[in-house]
């Protein structure tokens, strides 16, 4: 990249929260969120020139839209902040962080408050699923299942094992590795929950199918949450830097970025790549473009990833995609101990969609965050060793939209 966006700071919500259930709403989870991730970058509201929201579906699940609206009733010095929202399903956050980088690399704003947000669990998990099912072309895929996403996936899993051959055991290591380290997230969705004796396994009762080869505990979680960070341009942070006798090395910034797009329906996506050694080739140029715009040559010199694991297959694909294994070869990263946190690369020390929550809207935005907090060692129980890089891996749909982005401190 030519020039530099720097993280200031950010904050997201406890995932484990019901925000309806508590009779809270979704400004609520807006103002506490913005709030403290303007008071982790240290910055006054009046010193954020624009903001960014992505949020894939709140006007079905809470009916409110237009929700760029909310951040000057959280401050009033935003009462004539420009501001805009994005929606890609998953990748919505993303979305809005790439659109609030351009806004600063293009000069036209210094800074920008980014904040991606969803409340999902304000209705019943039947009509959560059908809300969701709108990343989906509607009307063509997925008619006949009763959970949407989870049969779009398992289609993937199939493809896999049509491809080269897939052990779900492989699958079910990666759920489990996620689950473990959410335990040590204080905002993870499931630090608490109980995982008695062989529920990883094909045990019915303990891990029911929820549709063909994908079972519960291979499932992200309906999820409320909000995560929010403030981005700036090089000649604010280098002031910023120098007020707190830092220099611009020693803050975080967005090295490198990828975003690629495929057709919206699966079928179509699978019929376009049946000649070609990865799945979902748009997909592996997303990764490889953040990492060589960041100016490596490959996901390796990295320290680590936070990926979309919507589904374990969703992970299991982002290893062969992203070039830590050849294609068809990602369980041998999960058999070996490559992505868990004392591995050679740590893949969602976080907990990732699967152990930490999957708030759609904010998922790209958290990951940035949780990648932020590596870099700056502020990660707390689930902090690596020397890190200094970082990739995010972000998927809208059945990887109709991904994004990247490299987070890295140093030259």
């Amino acid at each position: 990249m030519s020039q530099n966006v720097y993280i200031l700071g950010g904050a997201q919500t406890d995932f484990s929260r019901n925000w309806a259930r508590e009779g809270l709403d979704l400004f609520d989870m807006f103002s506490e969120c913005l709030t403290d991730a303007v008071s982790s970058a240290g910055v006054q509201p009046e010193q954020i020139e624009v903001g960014h929201v992505g949020t894939f579906n709140a006007q079905l699940f809470t009916g409110q839209g237009i929700l760029g609206g909310l951040f000057a009733h959280v401050f009033p010095e935003m009462r004539m902040m420009p501001s805009s929202c994005h929606e890609a399903a998953c990748a919505s956050g993303s979305m809005a962080l790439l659109a609030a980088m351009r806004d600063i690399l293009c000069g036209h704003y210094q800074t920008s408050a980014v904040i991606g947000i969803e409340m999902m669990r304000n209705t019943d998990g039947k009509t959560a699923a059908e809300y969701l099912g709108a990343a989906t072309w509607k009307g063509i895929e997925a008619q006949d299942a009763d959970y949407p996403w989870p049969h779009m996936f398992d289609l993937i899993v199939d493809e896999y094992d049509r491809r080269y051959g897939i052990n779900c055991d492989h699958l079910k290591t990666i759920g489990k590795t996620n689950f473990n380290n959410g335990r040590e997230n204080p905002n993870a969705q499931t630090r608490k929950w109980d995982f008695p004796e062989g529920c990883f396994s094909d045990n019915d009762q303990l891990n029911p199918v929820i549709e063909g080869r994908v079972r519960k505990l291979d499932c992200g979680q309906v999820t409320d949450g909000a995560a929010a960070v403030v981005l700036a341009s090089e000649d604010f942070a280098r002031q910023y830097a120098a007020d707190r006798g830092l220099t611009l090395s020693d803050i975080p910034r967005i090295k490198g970025w990828g975003h690629r797009c495929g057709p919206l329906l699966l079928d179509r996506k699978l019929e376009l790549s049946k000649d070609e050694p990865l799945i979902f080739p748009h997909a592996a140029l997303c990764g490889l473009e953040a990492v060589q715009r960041a100016g490596f040559e490959k996901v390796s010199d990295l320290d680590g990833l936070e990926t979309h694991d919507c589904f374990s297959i969703t992970e299991y694909m982002a290893i062969d995609h992203l070039g830590l294994t050849a294609p068809g070869q990602s369980w041998q990263a999960v058999e070996e101990g490559v992505i868990q946190k004392d591995g050679s690369f740590p893949i969602n020390p976080s907990g990732g969609l699967i152990g930490l929550g999957h708030p759609v809207g904010a998922t790209g935005v958290r990951m940035l965050l949780d990648c932020y907090k590596q870099c700056t060692g502020t990660a707390g129980g689930y902090q690596l060793e020397d890190v200094q890089n970082m990739l995010t891996f972000n998927v809208g749909g059945s990887t109709t939209t991904c994004a990247s982005f490299v987070v890295g401190t140093g030259q």
